[in-house]
């Protein structure tokens, strides 16, 4: 058992020389490609998410904060009123922050839009299309004959109605729960 796992060994070792010697001289050069592509998407998803991630935590920290003003016992009527007016303007502050990624949200999109659309107008651009010259002449008016076609009826036999009787059942529901 221990020559197997020993031979076991010496083949992995082989193989990771082997790997490496063709990672080292450059041969797994599509396999870089394909993790950059992956990494690109992923943080190109992950923007969205941390922008969301951060208004999220925004509203947790200023409910946070408005709660904790309002668990406070406040003896001065001044400091009552300041304490209110200090919430009311971190509500506002975090709404408009809420509206303000929303608003960034919509002009990334907006952009991806156009960049897309830039790109189909190259493309179109890139087409060359070949002028024609059509030869406008009169096309005369082409009168049909009438064709008349006589189509036998054949014979096609009576299928007999079959009828099947079904008993007839009545049911009393009555005037209570069901």
């Amino acid at each position: 058992m221990k020559t197997t796992q020993g031979w076991g060994w010496l083949v992995a070792g082989v193989l990771a020389l082997g790997c490496n010697g063709f990672y080292q001289d450059g041969g797994a050069a599509w396999a870089h490609r394909a993790v950059d592509g992956v990494a690109a998407r992923i943080a190109d998803r992950s923007d969205v998410l941390a922008d969301l991630a951060a208004t999220r935590v925004d509203g947790l920290m200023e409910r946070a904060s408005v709660r904790a003003v309002r668990d406070k016992t406040v003896s001065c009527p001044l400091a009552t009123a300041m304490a209110r007016f200090q919430s009311k303007a971190a509500r506002t502050q975090s709404a408009r922050s809420r509206f303000e990624s929303m608003s960034a949200r919509q002009e990334a999109a907006l952009a991806r839009g156009q960049a897309h659309r830039t790109q189909m107008a190259v493309q179109v651009a890139r087409v060359q299309l070949t002028p024609v010259a059509f030869n406008m002449e009169e096309i005369p008016l082409a009168v049909c004959p009438r064709v008349r076609l006589n189509v036998s009826r054949g014979n096609v036999p009576r299928v007999p109605v079959v009828r099947v009787r079904t008993p007839v059942v009545q049911l009393d529901l009555g005037d209570g729960p069901i």
